[in-house]
């Protein structure tokens, strides 16, 4: 029954029917403005159309609020999120004019964006009135609405809304959780345009996608910042580093890296800037791409770092000294896994730190030298005060005297003879074992001699096993009978050069190749030194290791005796071929060090 059915039926007392149909005719009349009063409300509000339009009106606002869902996800950029959503709002909800602020790390609100109903953006002095509203909702993190602000006693005595006569406002909280990251408010001053209830729940939801929209885009701002500073530091670092996948491509590469290998970034294609990027081994001199490989290999089969301290590396133009370590890394930018290495030219470093030991080796020997010559001085002035006796006591016939003489002259030779064997004897005396990498033994020691003017014009040739035990030696002795070997081998070279010279033969080039192998069943390390001097003659490789004994007019006969007394207390070898005119070849077995136990 309609209230018009209603009204009509109520004619039981026939004495009042006059004054009742005046009061169903003026009822009618108030209804009927009110009828068409809602009519248009629901023009201007859909939201409030009958129930046969409810549903239709909710798959609009459904619509509509995915439309929003797309375009506020439509970018990552802060700025134009902002933007898209102050639009959005504006036009989802018909309002007049809207601000939109952020609260900093300090818990402030700062504004970020406003705009009115023709998508114009609006100054922030237009809103100062409503700065009280945002700050009541971003403190309690509850919505405000009211959709009559001048009759509302919350607002009304607000001179700004007294001013700009407003109507309708709505200001709610921009949440992540439970967090209040800004607030969003919307205002209209048109009695056509009020804001209702509907309207309110609209916009909350309306503001749960925004404050996620907005928070993506300050996660990806904060996530470009430390990306770009990431890579200032990375680039700028003095130490190399580099990034390759697990096929040995390029994915980073720094400024520093390039510099340590000598190569131009000009020639260097990285994952993602090129569909053939370049491949670290191809940046890498032919005769240490095995060793390269086999560092690579490792720590990408065993996911655990290696490290090299020492690595001596020739960029074709110099010797470098680097300390390089290679860690695996699970997820690269392009996918996939690979691994990180940094590179540092430690150059200076090692040259330093041979500089200090070079110094301490001499004062050493100085200190040493000084206290040789005074032994030695005891037994000079024994044996010339009896020399000097002994010709006085002949000189005056007593035999017996001069006989005691010559006694003590030849007891002050055999001690003096005893001193001097023992040192050569020194090394047995001061060896030092330990486990050591003979790969790095002769890197260290080759970084110092090629740079000696003598070694400059001799091609070296270095084969290194790459499951090359370490073996148990003391470093410096071991370096000092390599060292003389290397020596002996560049004297040869310089002859046969000057006697081919001299035969007219100009092609002649020296050559000193220096190989290291193992022999795991037996526990041995092998060093073998090959020359192609002139080569020792038959006669003279029996004598070589004997004391005193040279071809040399300069020698003194004790560097090849020397050595072998050192191979000897390491408890290995040294063994000598040769042939005349050709090279030769000297062999040296050392013990493996024992393996560490886990």
């Amino acid at each position: 029954m309609s209230s018009h059915e209603y009204l009509f039926e109520r004619k039981d007392n026939p004495a009042e029917s006059d004054t009742q149909e005046v009061y169903i005719s003026q009822a009618g009349d108030i209804l009927a403005e009110m009828e068409a009063a809602l009519d248009d409300i629901a023009r201007e509000h859909p939201r409030l159309k009958g129930d046969e339009d409810v549903s239709a009106k909710s798959l609009d606002d459904l619509k509509a609020l995915l439309q929003v869902s797309l375009a506020t996800n439509s970018s990552l950029v802060l700025e134009d999120i902002l933007k898209i959503v102050m639009q959005k709002a504006i036009e989802l909800l018909s309002a007049e004019r809207g601000f939109l602020m952020l609260l900093d790390e300090n818990a402030e609100l700062h504004f970020k964006t406003a705009h009115n109903i023709s998508k114009e953006s609006i100054v922030e002095e237009d809103f100062k009135i409503s700065f009280s509203i945002a700050n009541q909702v971003a403190t309690s993190g509850k919505a405000v609405f009211s959709s009559d602000a001048m009759s509302d006693e919350r607002f009304a005595n607000q001179q700004s809304v007294l001013e700009l006569k407003l109507r309708s406002i709505m200001c709610v909280p921009l949440k992540i959780k439970s967090n209040v990251i800004g607030v969003i408010y919307l205002d209209n001053s048109s009695h056509a345009k009020i804001f209702l209830k509907a309207d309110l729940y609209i916009f909350q939801l309306f503001a749960q996608l925004a404050s996620q929209a907005i928070h993506n885009a300050t996660l990806y701002d904060h996530l470009l910042a430390l990306k770009e500073y990431n890579e200032k530091v990375v680039f700028q670092s003095p130490v190399g580093i580099i990034v390759i996948d697990s096929s040995y491509n390029l994915v980073s590469v720094n400024d520093a890296a390039l510099s340590a290998l000598q190569k131009n970034r000009k020639d260097i294609q990285l994952v993602g800037q090129s569909q053939t990027p370049s491949r670290f081994l191809d940046l890498i001199p032919l005769n240490e791409f095995t060793r390269w490989r086999q560092m690579i290999d490792i720590a990408l089969t065993t996911e655990q770092a290696y490290e090299d301290s020492r690595y001596f590396h020739n960029t074709g133009y110099e010797e470098k000294v680097l300390s390089v370590k290679i860690s695996p890394i699970k997820t690269l930018p392009f996918g996939g896994d690979g691994l990180i290495m940094t590179i540092e030219d430690i150059t200076e470093k090692v040259i330093m730190e041979k500089y200090v030991i070079l110094s301490e080796k001499l004062v050493a020997r100085g200190e040493m030298a000084s206290s040789i010559g005074h032994e030695l001085n005891n037994y000079l002035a024994i044996i010339g005060n009896n020399a000097e006796l002994l010709a006085l006591n002949l000189k005056k016939d007593r035999p017996e005297k001069a006989e005691f003489n010559a006694q003590q002259i030849i007891e002050a030779i055999v001690k003096m003879k005893r001193f001097t064997d023992g040192l050569m004897d020194f090394s047995k005396l001061e060896a030092e074992i330990v486990n050591y990498d003979i790969r790095h033994l002769i890197e260290e020691l080759l970084f110092s001699l090629k740079t000696q003017n003598r070694f400059k014009k001799i091609h070296f040739s270095v084969e290194m096993d790459p499951d090359l035990p370490k073996a148990a030696v003391d470093v410096g002795q071991i370096q000092q009978v390599i060292m003389n070997l290397l020596n002996n081998a560049a004297d040869a070279i310089e002859e046969r050069a000057g006697k081919e010279s001299t035969d007219g033969k100009y092609s002649y080039r020296g050559r000193i190749e220096i190989k290291t192998t193992a022999n795991p069943e037996k526990s041995q390390v092998f060093i073998n030194l090959i020359d192609n001097g002139i080569g020792i003659p038959d006669e003279a490789k029996v004598k070589i290791f004997q004391p005193h004994f040279t071809t040399k007019e300069t020698g003194h006969g004790l560097g090849l005796a020397n050595c072998l007394k050192i191979i000897k207390n390491h408890k290995g070898e040294i063994n000598v071929s040769s042939r005349p005119g050709e090279g030769t070849s000297f062999m040296i077995t050392l013990p493996a060090g024992k393996t560490d136990k886990k």
